[in-house]
Order: C-alpha cells, then structure tokens, then sequence
C-alpha cells in the first residue's frame, strides 16, 4: 500500500504529522461529543418519523401507551420476568413430553404381548424410530442444536460470534429433537440444552426489544443478559435456582460481573417457581415440593467415622470422572481416525447408520427380559434416581421385622426391578453398562446433555458404598444404622461436579431433595473430587471446546506464564489500511478473513489511527463497484439513443403485434439483482433444506449456512479485472466509521495480565503498538497457543517459525461461520 501525503486526507480526521510519529488535532473528547450529538439528532427524526404516520388515526392513549412500552417494558426485571416465565413453560411441556415418550415405550413393551422375541423387536424400534427423527429433523432444520450448548455458550460469552447458533431455527429443532432424543430412553440429559435454548430464547428477546429501547444493542448488556439466561436454563431444567445460578456461572463464566448477581437469581427465581407451580396445577401435585424429596433422619444423619467413606467416594468420583472425559474424547478420536476404514465409511455412509446401529445395542443391554433386568430396565431414570436417594436400606427392608408395610413393599418393588438378585452383581452392572453408554450416546448428532447421566451414576455408586457399608456395619458404626441414600447423594454431587468441574453442584443435590443433612460430606465429597479430576482431564465442556475446536482460552497454571510476553507471542505479518490505499489495495484486504483491520497514516510510519470493520470496507468496496456498474450502464444507454430512436416505431409495430418482448417489472428485476426480496429469500431456504435433506444419505461436509448472495464469484471476479483501471482510485474513508481508539498493548505486556485482559473483557484481539506506532497484533488464537506452550514448557520458537511462514491462520477467531462447520464437522 502506498503512502500519502497526511494533508490529503489526514487532517480531515483530526490528525496531523509531527516529528513524534504525528498527534491528534482534534480531542478524543470533542469527536465524541459531536458523535452524540449526531445519533441522538438521528434517533429523534426518527421517532418524530415514527409519530408522524399514526397520529392521523389514534388518539392520545396510542402516543401515552407507546411511550409506557418504550419506557417501562425495556427494563430488566420485565425482560427477565418474561424470559423466566416463558422458559419454565417451555421445560415443563418439554419434560411432560419426555416423560410420555418413555411411558408409551414402556407400554408398548409391556401391554402388546408377552412373546419375547416380539417385545424384543417393539423395545429397540421405537426408539429407532425417535432417534431417526431427532437426527433428520436437527440435521434439516438447524445443525448446530447438535451437542450439549454450554461449550459453544462458554465461547459466545466470550465474543466469539458463531452464526445461526442462536437464531429461532435452532430454538425449534433443538426443542423438538431434545424430545425426541432423550423420549428414546438413551441414557442422556437435558440440562446442557436448556442452557441453549434459554440463551436463544434471551437472544432474540433481546433483539426485538432493540427497536423499543436502544440500550439492548449494547454488546455487554447483550452479553451480561445470556449469562441470566444461562441460569434460568438450568434453574427451569431442576427446579433449583440458586445451584442453577452458581452453575452457570462456573460452566460458563471466568469472570463475572457481580452487578449481574441479581439478574441471575430474579430470572432463575421467577423460572423455577413457575415450574414447580405448573406441576401443582396439572399434575395435581399436593403442593410445591422438591423433584427428589428424601426423608434422611435430622437429628443425627451420620457418624463421624463415616466421613472416610464419604472421602473414598469423592477421590473414587474424581478418578471415574477423568476417565470418563478421557474415554469420551477417545471414541471421538477413534470415529475420526477411522473415518475412511471400511468399517468407518459404513457407519458414516449416511447420518443415521452410527446413530440407529448404537441405538440398537444400547437398547439390548438394556431389555428387560435380557440384562436390562439387572438395571431398571422397565424405568425411566427418573425413577431410577428416586429408587437410588430412597431412605430404606435394600439388602435388609425386605426381612426387616422393624419395617413397615410400605417400606417393605417399596424395597420388594426396588429389587425386582434390580432382577431380585446380588444387589451388588446389579449396581456394578448399572455402573459399568451406563458408563459406556453415556460417553457413546453424547457422541450422537443429536440434542443431549451430559450432566443428568453423570449424575445418576454418581448416584449408583454411592448407592453402592452405602449398602456395602450396611451390611458391614448392620448396627451401625457407633450410634444410628447407615443411610445408604445419603451415600447416593453424595456420589451424585461428587461425579457430577468431577465430569463438570464445578462445586456447585452440592448446591443443586440439596434444591433437588431438600435436605442439607449431609452438607458436610457433600462439599468434602465435591472438593476431593475437583481436585483430583482437575490435575488428570480438563472439565467435559472445555474437552468438547477442544474437540470441536472453538476458540479457546485454557487458564493459566505454574510459573513459567508470568514470565512471558507480548513480544513472544505477538504476530508481525499484518494486514492494515491507509489513507493512501486504493481500491486495489481494498480487494486484496478483504480476500484475508478478518472482523476489523488497523487503521494507519501510512505503511512507511506505521502510525495507528484507529479500527476499522470488515462490513464498512465492505460497504465502501461494493458502494464503489456498483458506481463504476452504473457510470458503464449510463454510456452504454447514450451510445444507444439514436438506435432507440430509429427503431422506436418498430418496435411499436412489433408490440401491437404481439411479436415484441414483454414488458420488465422493475420492482422484480431488482429484488432478482439484489438476492433480497421475500420469493428469492425463500427459494434460497428451500435450496438449503433440499440440500440438508439429500445430505442424510450421504456422506457430505457441505457448510449448508454458508451465506448466498446471488452474485457468481467467476463473473465478479472477471467484471473486476476489466475494471483494473478504474480500481486504483484512493478509498475515501470519509463516510466510514473508525474506532479511533482500539485496545493496544505494549510488546512488554506479560502473558498474565494479557490472559486477566481478554478474559475479564471478552476480547477477541489486541493491537501491539511502539510509542504510536503498529508492530503486531495479538489475537485469542496466539494468547491461547502460547498458554498451551508455557504449560507444556515448549519454546516460542515454534509459534514464531510458524507465524513467519503465514500457517497461523485465525479461522475460528476472524471466520466464525469455519469454526461452526468444523464443529458440525466433529459432530459428523
């Protein structure tokens, strides 16, 4: 890029050069001042615009109620009110409709016939048939309701936009197939996804609210309104607010603003209020109660010398915990690595081969005339879990004399269901069959969590401890009989929080039964766990993170990170914009997938002026472009005029005739120029759905979301060689909006502060300056690279080796729509 003399078009922008690499003419202060004034003097043409075309036909109520909805339904407690409200109706019939999935599957095995090949053949149909449909429907309506949602949550919240994931189509396909998916009775969860679907929920909310109050399109309060939405997904999901809020915070935050403290708990609140209140109306429920009422003894819950057992189920929690994100992350690694073995391109001949042929398998473990009947196989895990946190001892309710008569007939009911066999031979069975289960079945590509699952097994190995420790110590160890059930909750919180790395999750096991009577063993319980877990295996959603490759930012450990710099990891192989740039130069800019480009008086000096973003090059090149379009349309019309006018009687003739050509509607011919109207805006969705339906029976990696703007790359590319000439023209960025303040470090920054910097703001890159002057860029693909490194001890050689040769290239960060295809990609 060449330079330019800064009086040409330098101190139109307040800028002058001086011998100290040039200052500001004009204050930062006044720029801005006059900035206001201009948006404000806009926002009230506007509105006098707006008030001007109804005034004719109402009267006084409509301007008094539009201004009472501008003023009042914008704030938050309204929005959160609604968004609380509107997610607890939603997790409520989407939880009925789960729960009647699993109650006719159970039906139709157990009412239709007592033949057992035919049960067979009903029991792994249906839920063939439900899995079938929630991955064709997720995969035709919107792709990315596939997985969880708290790691690509975990990444929105920190900036990083990833297209169409929070739009309404994922909304519908992720409610419909979470249905499906987990109505099919595979041993996965709903907690992850109503994260999802309450950030969708919260987003769009959000967005129809921008045209009533401005302060919506502010990105931080956008941001600080899905980290609500967030708690209110998991407080709707269990009833739980409070765990719900701490939840959310640790999954998907690493700072948190505490001014947001009271947004979370109001929304969380509201939502698990109105659930429990619609399960009182409906279900004809006695009252608000907790999910998993138990009924421990108050007084005197446990001995003291039980805590070593409470301890042993903790680090055994955090052990099966790091295996089970290890044994997760190998079976992904094994489908891909194995993807073009035979075996590999017969499961991935088309999305539904893997999916129905595990489905098949799972549910044959899980017959309950098979070895089902070691498991519950005739329950939802629902019931499971209940059985898991019951009061009574198995081993010995069913012989107690002391019992009485419910509490015998709930143990006979508890051990059939187990196969009236070793209660031990069953839970062992239970855990190992449902480990393996869970870690395959979250694989799928379909809606599923992985929290509930986790949970349950926790549940079942403390149920395991526990009888154990009943029939070792059948008096008890020195006062009171053991509480198997109180084992099972705290190996539910400790294998929970151990997959998830969180403590939180204590919090949640007390909402759900509502007793803290083991408080105390819990949070030791949890702790043991974390801390075990955390030196084997990052948590589950970070492992996802990394599998899916989204931007990641891993936390910083050991000492070696605070020695470190920005000069070591900074990239010096920048790509800026001058005042001296052609149009030329523009095309070339543009071809590099970056959200904004630096801002420099020229490429000798190197000075930073500001930012600019990628859409207003955009707009400026293609503004450009359609000017020189319309000046070679306006010499071909004149060179034409005297041909019309000679043949002007003949094509009347012509006409009169019926021979002639038909009329042109503009209105038409512009929508079809501009791809923009409403037939072309849904012919282009019908092509999309077309092409995701063929894709179910192929093996296809196509980026479906991929934007058409129905412009031929080949024709524009030959129509711009032609205008070589006319494209050496200098941009005038008079008209474009410049951030003339954009983030900068210095090259003596450490690597410590620069992690504290984009985690507390949500920063996506950072520009490297020298006393004004542009060396580098550090962006989240670079800080997150050299945190890996200084955790593996590994030399900035590399990175640097790496950056000079161009291979460092920020897709995930600058192209967001390649970070999501790489994602559906894993997924695949």
């Amino acid at each position: 890029m060449a330079a330019t003399d800064p009086e040409d078009g330098g101190l139109q922008y307040g800028y002058e050069q001086t011998l100290m690499y040039g200052r500001y003419r004009t204050e930062l202060q006044e720029f801005a001042r006059q900035q206001g004034t201009q948006i404000r003097e806009q926002a009230r043409l506007r509105q006098d615009n707006d008030s001007l075309s109804p005034s004719c036909f109402r009267g006084s109520w409509w301007k008094r109620g539009k201004l009472f909805i501008k003023d009042h339904i914008g704030e938050d407690w309204i929005f959160l009110l609604i968004l609380g409200v509107a997610m607890a109706f939603l997790s409520f019939f989407v939880d009925y409709t789960i729960e009647q999935c699993l109650l006719v599957h159970i039906w139709l095995y157990s009412s239709l016939t007592t033949i057992a090949g035919v049960q067979y053949i009903i029991w792994i149909i249906y839920p063939c048939i439900l899995i079938m449909f929630a991955v064709g429907f997720t995969h035709i309506v919107s792709p990315h309701a596939v997985g969880s949602g708290i790691p690509e949550m975990k990444t929105v919240l920190r900036g990083v936009s990833l297209p169409n994931y929070l739009s309404l189509r994922t909304l519908v396909a992720k409610s419909i197939g979470l249905v499906a998916s987990v109505g099919s009775g595979l041993p996965i969860g709903k907690e992850g996804p109503f994260v999802h679907l309450a950030s969708i929920l919260g987003h769009n909310m959000s967005q129809l609210l921008t045209n009533i109050n401005s302060s919506y399109m502010n990105e931080s309060r956008t941001s600080e309104l899905l980290a609500a939405a967030c708690a209110v997904g998991v407080s709707s999901n269990f009833a739980a607010p409070i765990g719900g809020v701490l939840f959310s915070i640790e999954v998907t935050s690493t700072y948190f603003a505490v001014r947001n403290y009271w947004r979370g708990f109001f929304a969380a609140v509201c939502s698990a209020f109105v659930f429990r209140l619609m399960s009182f109306w409906i279900k004809d429920e006695a009252t608000i109660t907790t999910l998993f009422t138990t009924h421990f003894r108050v007084d005197f819950s446990f001995d003291l010398q039980e805590m070593v057992a409470f301890c042993f189920i903790g680090a055994m929690s955090g052990l099966g915990g790091g295996l089970f994100i290890w044994f997760h992350r190998r079976i992904v690694d094994f489908r891909r690595r194995y993807r073009t073995s035979r075996i590999g391109r017969v499961l991935d001949y088309n999305r539904f081969v893997f999916p129905v042929l595990w489905t098949i398998l799972a549910m044959t473990l899980m017959f309950p005339r098979g070895l089902g009947r070691f498991q519950g196989g005739q329950n939802t895990y629902k019931s499971i879990l209940g059985m898991f946190f019951s009061n009574i001892t198995w081993t010995t309710a069913v012989n107690d004399p002391e019992a009485n008569a419910d509490q015998r007939a709930e143990a006979e009911m508890i051990v059939e269901s187990f196969g009236e066999t070793n209660i031990f031979v069953s839970l062992i069975i239970f855990i190992i069959v449902h480990f393996i289960m869970t870690a395959v079945s979250v694989t799928l590509p379909i809606p599923a969590g992985i929290f509930f699952p986790v949970f349950v097994l926790g549940a079942a190995f403390g149920r395991l401890i526990g009888e154990a420790m009943a029939v070792w110590y059948p008096e008890g160890i020195v006062h009171l009989n053991i509480l198997p059930g109180g084992y099972a909750v705290v190996g539910a919180a400790a294998m929970a929080g151990a997959v998830t790395q969180t403590i939180s999750t204590s919090v949640i096991v007390f909402e759900l039964t509502g007793q803290i009577t083991h408080i105390l063993p819990v949070m030791v319980a949890v702790l043991i766990a974390n801390g075990i877990v955390q030196y084997l295996q990052p948590s589950i959603y970070d492992s996802i993170i990394m599998i899916k490759e989204l931007p990641y930012l891993p936390d910083l450990k050991g000492n070696r990170s605070y020695r470190l710099t920005v000069a070591d990891m900074m990239r010096t192989n920048l790509y800026f914009i001058s005042y001296g740039s052609t149009y030329a130069d523009l095309r070339k800019l543009l071809k590099k997938n970056f959200r904004s480009y630096p801002l420099v008086d020229s490429p000798t000096s190197m000075i930073l002026l500001g930012s600019v973003q990628r859409s207003k090059l955009e707009q400026l090149f293609h503004a450009h472009i359609l000017a020189i379009h319309d000046e070679r349309q306006q010499a071909i019309v004149g060179a034409a005029v005297a041909q019309d006018t000679d043949n002007e009687s003949i094509a009347s003739q012509e006409a009169e005739n019926g021979n002639g050509y038909e009329e042109v509607d503009q209105d038409a011919s512009a929508v079809s120029k501009t791809g923009m109207g409403t037939p072309q805006r849904l012919k282009r969705t019908l092509a999309r759905t077309s092409t995701r339906f063929r894709s179910l029976f192929t093996r296809n990696d196509t980026n479906f979301d991929a934007v058409d703007n129905g412009i031929s790359p080949a024709l524009l590319e030959a129509s711009l060689r032609e205008d070589d000439a006319m494209l050496q023209e200098t941009v005038d960025l008079a008209s474009c909006q410049i951030d003339p303040a954009p983030f900068q470090l210095v090259e003596s920054t450490s690597l410590y502060k620069v992690h504290t910097l984009f985690s507390l703001i949500g920063l996506t890159h950072s520009y490297v300056t020298a006393v004004g002057r542009l060396v580098g860029v550090v962006t989240l693909e670079e800080l997150a690279s050299s945190v890996i490194s200084a955790h593996r001890g590994s030399s900035y050689q590399r990175l640097a080796a790496a950056e000079s040769n161009g291979s460092m290239e920020l897709e995930a960060l600058t192209n967001p729509s390649a970070a999501t295809q790489s994602a559906s990609a894993s997924e695949r």
